[in-house]
């Protein structure tokens, strides 16, 4: 846990200003659910402009979302339909039945004899056109009743096989009756053959087939002119069309054209207008499409998006209340966190600008953890984790290509992941090398729940896999390079004491350090001593053992200016104090926590720092001076009255817990040290006597320690001192009785 400060409204000097005003945190925390509302509204609102039919648009307006091109779309149908063919359909009407009837109907006239010539020429006339016309309607039929054909086809076939109708010369009915028994006999497999031939091939124009009947004709055994030329005119008659124009099928082929055609999308934000266009109506139609206009507007998303940014802040807002950080009160430190959350989001949004339709992956490349990282150093943990669900739960909001839906929980998954992650291997960070490990975690945890991810959907491709994981790992590592760069930043603008700077202050290399072991050796000792007392206390009871540590290095830091005055660094020396004026002792002892802050000051050493040297001897009382004075005043009969109030330290009292334990280690290190064989009773005595003498001068009454945490503190400095002082214990006396040959 952090600085733990008990804010409390009888320590005004505390609670004074901007930093402490509760009117200025309300207003904080609206400025949050303010850039929740901003980060999300582009996402959730449909942007709307103030535009008319026919006017000139003043800006260019871009796409927001993916959208169907209407006019394109079916620009592209029309395109696909007009390049479907004609489609035909091949039929065989089975002519060559024709032809058996008709040599069947002339063998049996010529073969009747009592038929007179001109009866039959009569009868060839009328019979012959209709024995072609009847069987051809019966095909047509026959095709009717098989379903095989719609009823345009069969009725454009009708239509073309009236249309080439072949009449016979008129002279063959004056041939036909003429011809033997023996001719019809020849002509008739001469004719078959020849009408199978050619209606074997496609036919659309017959006129064009019919012109190749004489010559196969010519390549015939025939031998006479006339039945030559009566089976080139009954083939001819014969030969038909047998490819037809399907008007229906050739819909349908184009319909299905149309549906195979791809919709044409305008893609997100590519240009709808650009500025100076006149707003036509197929323009208005896609605006008011998209719900870009202003008249048309739909309010009811605003409303939503606001009772969402509410809840949002709410969720921080009772964390925080219900916790017991400094954040809780300073406000110095919530514009801190506010900032880490614009930081965080604005990052998020500038990645989200990189995404398309093709490239939604883009946005694992999103340093989401950034903020998660910053709040674990700098703030709590716990905090860290509550602000990691907000910040996956935005970035499943910005992060979503999806027009139809409100958020993708991909993007709100592997973001939550990365961050827990992040948080779980930061915590308690005491080195900067911490900080890549986390980064490596983050990429680890985000490119195997993507993996997952991929897995469950088994649909995915091998370039969309290997990019995701190249934009996991460098969103981790791109995690660490800002935070490694933004964290110094937040260190000194907001005077906080990270886990990483305080390991970097325990160097012994810090010129304070060096200048005070060089120059104090004796005080350096004790201040180690006071370091490991007092890291062990704090840490028994929750508070802050590496920031008491660190703060007991430089606790006696002013004790340089005037080193031969503290008793540590007497070596071989006499005491000075035993020959000046006890007045002018105190004025020197009480002087080095003064002396102290401003020489940390001038290094710019960070506040929690500067505080526990300012406060770890509070206003106690500085008893040998008092005494001491008390004892001149009477021996001189001096009338003038000595004051307790003169020898007390300035103060202020210890204002957090680590302040009060590095105070009480400081002392208690001190009373044993000056024991020259402390025993484990007059530790515990010791440590007993001064921890009661504190409470009772009201040193914790500014700080928020209780009883229980007091008895703890005591109990873990006896602990600690026994095993510093093992070596010289001397433990009560025991009979012990030998064995014999032990």
């Amino acid at each position: 846990m952090k600085n733990e400060v008990q804010m409390k409204g009888k320590f005004h000097y505390r609670l004074s200003g901007w930093k402490y005003n509760t009117g200025i945190r309300v207003v904080m925390f609206l400025l949050l659910g303010v850039i929740f509302y901003t980060a999300l509204y582009a996402k959730l609102v449909p942007q709307v402009f103030d535009i008319t039919l026919g006017m000139k648009s003043e800006k260019t307006i871009y796409a927001p979302e993916q959208i169907e091109n209407a006019v394109a779309t079916e620009q592209a149908k029309e395109d696909a339909a007009k390049r479907v063919q004609p489609v035909y359909r091949i039929v065989n009407l089975k002519n060559e039945v024709i032809s058996d009837a008709i040599f069947d109907k002339l063998s049996q006239i010529n073969a009747d004899e009592e038929v007179k010539f001109d009866d039959k020429v009569s009868i060839y006339r009328r019979v012959i056109p209709q024995i072609i016309s009847d069987l051809t309607n019966d095909a047509i039929k026959t095709l009717r009743n098989s379903g095989q054909y719609n009823d345009l086809l069969l009725e454009q076939m009708q239509s073309g096989l009236d249309e080439q109708k072949y009449p016979l010369p008129e002279e063959v009915y004056f041939k036909l009756p003429r011809l033997t028994k023996e001719d019809l006999a020849e002509m008739r497999p001469v004719t078959k053959d020849i009408v199978t031939k050619l209606m074997n091939d496609q036919i659309l124009d017959a006129q064009t087939a019919r012109a190749k009947v004489a010559e196969v004709v010519n390549t015939s055994k025939l031998a006479k002119n006339t039945s030559r030329e009566m089976v080139t005119e009954i083939a001819r008659a014969l030969i038909t069309p047998n490819k037809f124009f399907d008007q229906k099928g050739t819909d349908d082929a184009k319909g299905q054209a149309r549906e195979n055609m791809k919709p044409v999308y305008i893609n997100k934000n590519d240009v709808l207008v650009k500025a100076g266009d006149v707003i036509t109506e197929e323009i208005y139609t896609r605006l008011e499409k998209l719900k870009l206009l202003k008249d048309k507007a739909n309010h009811l998303p605003q409303v939503g998006l606001g009772i969402l940014s509410v809840l949002l802040c709410f969720v921080m807002f009772m964390f925080v209340k219900q916790s017991m950080m400094e954040l809780k009160y300073n406000n110095s430190q919530l514009v801190m966190l506010i900032l880490i959350f614009a930081m965080n989001i604005s990052g998020m949004k500038i990645i989200s600008f990189l995404q398309n339709v093709e490239y939604p992956i883009i946005g694992y490349l999103a340093p989401t953890a950034l903020g998660s990282i910053l709040i674990a150093i700098l703030l709590d943990a716990p905090l860290a984790f509550i602000a990691s669900v907000i910040f996956s739960f935005i970035a499943s909001i910005i992060f979503n290509t999806e027009h139809d839906l409100l958020f993708d929980f991909r993007f709100g998954l592997v973001s939550l992941v990365g961050c827990f992650s992040a948080v779980f291997t930061i915590q308690r960070a005491s080195q900067r090398a911490t900080i890549l490990k986390a980064g490596l975690m983050i990429a680890f945890f985000s490119m195997l729940t993507i993996t997952s991810m991929l897995l469950l959907e088994d649909h995915f491709q091998q370039k969309e896999v290997l990019m995701s994981l190249a934009f996991a790992t460098a969103g981790g590592l791109a995690t660490v390079v800002f935070v490694i760069g933004l964290l110094p930043f937040f260190e000194a603008s907001f005077g906080i004491l990270s886990p990483l700077k305080l390991v970097e202050l325990s160097n012994p290399n810090h010129p304070l350090l060096r200048k005070l072991l060089t120059e104090t050796p004796g005080t350096y000792h004790h201040s180690v001593m006071v370091g490991n007392l007092s890291e062990a206390a704090a840490e028994s009871i929750g508070a802050d053992g590496l920031l008491c540590r660190v703060g007991s290095y430089y606790h006696d830091i002013g004790k340089t200016k005037r080193p031969s005055y503290f008793i540590e660094n007497q070596t071989n020396i006499e005491n000075p104090h035993d020959k000046i004026d006890p007045n002018l002792s105190k004025s020197i002892i009480v002087a080095h926590p003064r002396d102290g802050v401003e020489m940390l000051k001038d290094f710019k050493m960070p506040k929690p720092i500067r505080d526990i040297a300012e406060q770890h001897h509070g206003t106690t009382l500085l008893h040998f001076f008092y005494y001491k004075a008390m004892k001149l005043a009477q021996e001189e009969n001096s009338e003038k009255g000595i004051r307790e109030e003169d020898f007390r330290y300035a103060g202020p009292k210890a204002q957090s817990k680590e302040a009060a334990i590095v105070g009480i280690a400081d002392s208690v290190e001190a009373a044993v040290r000056s024991l020259r064989n402390p025993t484990l009773e007059q530790i515990d005595s010791m440590v007993t006597k001064i921890i009661k003498s504190r409470l009772d001068d009201g040193q914790f009454n500014e700080c928020d320690l209780t009883l229980k945490e007091l008895d703890t503190i005591a109990k873990t400095l006896n602990e600690t001192l026994l095993g510093i002082f093992h070596s010289r214990i001397e433990y009560p006396s025991e009979v012990t009785t030998k064995k014999p040959g032990a």
